[in-house]
């Protein structure tokens, strides 16, 4: 092939390269714009600012992490919420996300919900990097899973309590219900299960250890799941809670005392220390165990929240025509037209 020749056919082929980039790059899930949720008559008409000095007691705050990989679970999320809410206009949404993508998230959570009042807060992953030590999962080990642990500097000052909520859940009921519990003297409220074994949750360094394990003496040995909790962030504030969480992280960088990801480090400091909520509100573990994801069925009870922790995904489920039974319960908030080739694993 003369040389002429092959420079015309780079010409003609680098536009289809350079699509082909441009599409690896910049492709997201795309949705249905979700209808208009509307406040009852016995609601009281509410505006929201991020720039409110005063404590709302009107508005149900929400904190949920953003992400591509999440984003059809974050979306069907947030349609859950809203669809079961009495009073949805008073939900304000706080997205946490990194820079990578941001502009993109916020395009479709506006054009998805242009209704929803929410903001989004830059997450810096460089925050937590040097602290995160691998575990059993790949997906737990990204900096966004502990983003949670900095809500209380993320969000605004006058934003005294919030709900956290993980991608990977909808709620069948109205939500205010969770937000009305008291918290007493708890920073955190939460669905815990009591007689857990934490042999199982930390290492054999860690039991070995007299100062490690004197952690969680005299603490009742009681499991919650951080996918859903109530917290009151003054207290978390007055508390300094975040250093204490840090504090766990860089001793599991240097010693491996646990394997699983931002869960263990929340025992340590919360174990025996939560306010209790009822079971209904995090019907966890139906995306199976960390490793296979295999089919679950409910805990015996009512269900005010279905949760599919764990590493089999509903949206994922779906699309491979292999769903356990459950996902069916899923599907119906899930608003996506067409979804890339994003796993996780």
């Amino acid at each position: 092939m003369s040389s002429l020749r092959l420079r015309l056919l780079l010409l003609l082929l680098l536009p289809i390269a350079i699509s082909c980039v441009t599409v690896t790059l910049t492709d997201l899930p795309a949705f249905r714009e979700a209808p208009a949720f509307r406040n009852g008559r016995e609601c009281s008409k509410t505006a929201w600012s991020p720039s409110d000095r005063e404590h709302n007691p009107s508005i149900i705050h929400i904190a949920m992490t953003l992400d591509a990989i999440y984003l059809r679970g974050s979306v069907a999320g947030v349609f859950s919420v809203l669809q079961h809410a009495s009073c949805p206009e008073n939900v304000v949404f706080h997205f946490i996300a990194t820079h990578r993508r941001s502009a993109d998230l916020r395009r479709i959570i506006s054009s998805t919900f242009p209704y929803l009042t929410y903001q989004i807060y830059h997450f810096d992953p460089n925050l937590v990097r040097s602290k995160i030590s691998s575990s059993i999962r790949r997906a737990l080990d990204q900096p966004l899973n502990y983003a949670r642990i900095y809500l209380a500097d993320l969000l605004p000052i006058a934003v005294r309590r919030v709900i956290y909520f993980d991608s990977d859940l909808v709620v069948v009921d109205d939500v205010a219900k969770l937000w009305r519990i008291d918290l007493r003297r708890h920073v955190v409220g939460a669905p815990e299960y009591c007689h857990a074994n934490f042999t199982n949750y930390f290492t054999s360094r860690f039991w070995s250890s007299q100062g490690y394990k004197s952690a969680l003496k005299d603490r009742k040995p009681c499991y919650f799941n951080t996918g859903v909790m109530v917290i009151d962030l003054g207290k978390w504030r007055e508390r300094r809670v975040t250093v204490k969480l840090e504090t766990w992280m860089r001793i599991q960088k240097r010693h491996r005392i646990y394997e699983l990801g931002s869960l263990p480090p929340f025992l340590l400091v919360f174990a025996g220390d939560v306010e209790p909520v009822e079971h209904r509100w995090n019907q966890h573990g139906l995306g199976g165990d960390n490793l296979e994801g295999l089919c679950r069925n409910l805990h015996p009870g009512p269900v005010s929240l279905l949760h599919w922790s764990g590493k089999g995904k509903p949206w994922l489920r779906l699309d491979s025509r292999r769903p356990c039974p459950l996902d069916s319960l899923w599907a119906p908030y899930d608003l996506f037209r067409y979804s890339p080739l994003i796993s996780d694993s």
